[in-house]
């Protein structure tokens, strides 16, 4: 006798597989707002320019952010 497959496994990777999905975890207000805010900062890092050891760390903070934000694109939550 066939046993049917639990569509749990299948089920998480099509979300993290399907386009519709990340562009709605785009679309949320908290996804924006971190993603605007890390850009932003990276983008005035290089305004301001990179003078120091602490301006490498600011830029290394804001692009771990951006990071960190785009690869919850990639998470099945």
């Amino acid at each position: 006798m066939l046993m049917p497959q639990s569509n749990s496994l299948s089920n998480a990777e099509g979300a993290v597989h399907n386009p519709s999905t990340k562009i709605k975890k785009m679309l949320r207000l908290e996804w924006l707002g971190q993603t605007i805010a890390s850009t932003c900062w990276i983008v005035s890092v290089f305004t301001y320019g990179i003078a120091s050891t602490g301006d490498w760390l600011q830029l290394a903070a804001a692009s771990s952010w951006l990071v960190a934000n785009i690869s919850s694109l990639f998470s099945d939550d």
